[in-house]
């Protein structure tokens, strides 16, 4: 899953996409509202989180352009602790969540997760597909509960086909959703990540689409 950081505090962003990354997210930032605005608009993003406090051109009206563009990507404002009115100017401007600073980085995660799965209209912080179960949360994946072990990557190409049951997902999305933009991206890894993945799995729940992409189904239930 790939997220957009828009916050102009370095240390507060530093932390904010380390801690993202370390739960294997793909990160993008930009430090300003034009720049956020423009990174949002034309990269495919699975949430966003935005400071409205922003310079060049604040957060509110970054929201307001996307929303107005149909840019229906989640998006979770940052907002100032005792500011309601803020918080109620985004929600009416199409956010989908807020958070006020300072915030606990593990309550960021979980609404962060809670977006993506909301998004996808799947309520469980568990998916699952036939005998696969993965924890975006706890960052685990088992067949037949039993635990499988894999990369960051295998972990990420899993995490969006689950994301998207049933969807043929092509290399290309797969590779933009998986990566950050300043990634050296090669799509040709992701014929070797799904092929490991079938091996770890032993189930086949990963159909390839000729000349189109993957599609993730679960498998067809015994005679």
């Amino acid at each position: 899953m790939r997220i957009l950081l828009v916050e102009d505090e370095a240390a507060l962003a530093a932390q904010v996409g380390a801690s993202l990354r370390e739960a294997g997210y793909a990160v993008d930032h930009a430090a300003d509202g034009i720049d956020g605005w423009h990174l949002g608009s034309e990269e495919p993003y699975d949430a966003v989180i935005l400071d409205l406090g922003l310079p060049r051109l604040d957060g509110l009206t970054v929201l307001r352009r996307w929303r107005a563009a149909a840019v229906a990507v989640p998006v979770l404002i940052l907002t100032a602790r005792d500011s309601w009115t803020e918080k109620v100017e985004g929600i009416d401007a199409g956010a989908d969540d807020y958070l006020a600073k300072p915030f606990r980085m593990e309550e960021l995660l979980a609404r962060i997760r809670a977006l993506i799965r909301r998004a996808h209209g799947m309520p469980s912080p568990e998916l699952a597909c036939g005998p696969v179960r993965l924890n975006a949360r706890a960052g685990t994946v088992s067949v037949d509960g039993a635990p499988v072990a894999l990369t960051a990557h295998e972990f990420k190409v899993l995490d969006y086909l689950m994301h998207h049951p049933g969807a043929v997902i092509s290399k290309s999305t797969l590779t933009e959703h998986i990566y950050a933009q300043d990634f050296d991206r090669d799509s040709n890894t992701i014929e070797v990540f799904v092929g490991r993945l079938r091996r770890k799995l032993g189930v086949d729940v990963i159909e390839t689409v000729r000349g189109q992409g993957y599609r993730l189904r679960p498998p067809p239930e015994p005679a």
